[in-house]
């Protein structure tokens, strides 16, 4: 199957600036980029992608089993970058795909420059004196809420997750991305990502990464991203200020600058 079919995948900005790759996180397509990709552009060369199962992805890629772990997303991250033949990437990951991207490093460090971690969690659920901001049974009832009524799900969480009551058209805007999903597609995506536990992941990265929060985010409290920081050797904390889970929508200048800012230095 061609890849880059499979996984929608665009380029732009400059032919001769770094490379930069953007994935987007659950529920969502590229078109979440679309506040900072051309600000990124005047100066990298961006690499955008749809995961399979999402956005315009190929629908006849979909695969239940190698999408129920985010190994899969990872081994997807490195297929665009060994297909497009890309230098030394720096890799932005939203949410779960921050994960997927630092699986993909982990495995192949040699194709990675930077990592940023925007809004990250290595594990959503709360584990002894670990707070992923979610109990069992917290997350038991977000996933049977979502399988018995995924458009219903959507309408009622995006809001929460959006985080910005006082602007509620960013949070139509991603319940809309929300029920534009396959539900069936969405269903698997959301158990792989709140039920995924990479903590013991992070201490193998080494590559230089940046982990990047916003203070309040329902879906990843602060401890969330002081825990990435000291489990990634070398790895800096930046805190927007911003609120949600979603601030390259919210924030999208100070998204820009933060990625941006860690992506030229040397």
């Amino acid at each position: 199957m061609d890849v880059r079919t499979k996984n929608n995948i665009t380029v732009t900005g400059r032919d001769d600036g770094p490379v930069m790759m953007l994935a987007h996180g659950f529920g969502c397509d590229q078109n979440l980029w679309r506040l900072v990709a051309p600000a990124l552009a005047e100066e990298f060369k961006v690499v955008l992608f749809d995961h399979v199962g999402s956005g315009h992805s190929d629908p006849a890629a979909w695969n239940p089993g190698r999408y129920s772990s985010l190994d899969g997303y990872a081994e997807d991250v490195l297929e665009i970058i060994h297909e497009l033949d890309l230098p030394p990437v720096v890799f932005v990951g939203h949410s779960v795909s921050s994960m997927a991207g630092v699986l993909a490093a982990i495995r192949e460090p040699e194709r990675f420059a930077k990592l940023v971690l925007l809004t990250p969690s290595p594990s959503y659920l709360d584990d002894g004196d670990y707070r992923g901001g979610f109990s069992r049974a917290d997350i038991d009832e977000l996933l049977e809420s979502l399988d018995s009524n995924y458009l219903g799900w959507s309408a009622a969480m995006a809001p929460v997750i959006m985080g910005n009551p006082d602007r509620p058209e960013l949070g139509e805007e991603l319940t809309n991305s929300f029920c534009r999903t396959d539900p069936e597609m969405a269903r698997v995506f959301a158990h792989t990502t709140f039920l995924s536990d990479n903590r013991a992941d992070l201490s193998k990265v080494r590559v230089p990464t940046r982990a990047i929060q916003c203070v309040p985010d329902a879906i990843a409290p602060p401890e969330v991203g002081e825990f990435v920081r000291d489990s990634i050797p070398g790895c800096e904390l930046v805190t927007l200020d911003a609120a949600g889970h979603c601030p390259q929508l919210s924030a999208p200048e100070a998204t820009t600058e933060a990625i941006a800012s860690f992506a030229r230095t040397r």
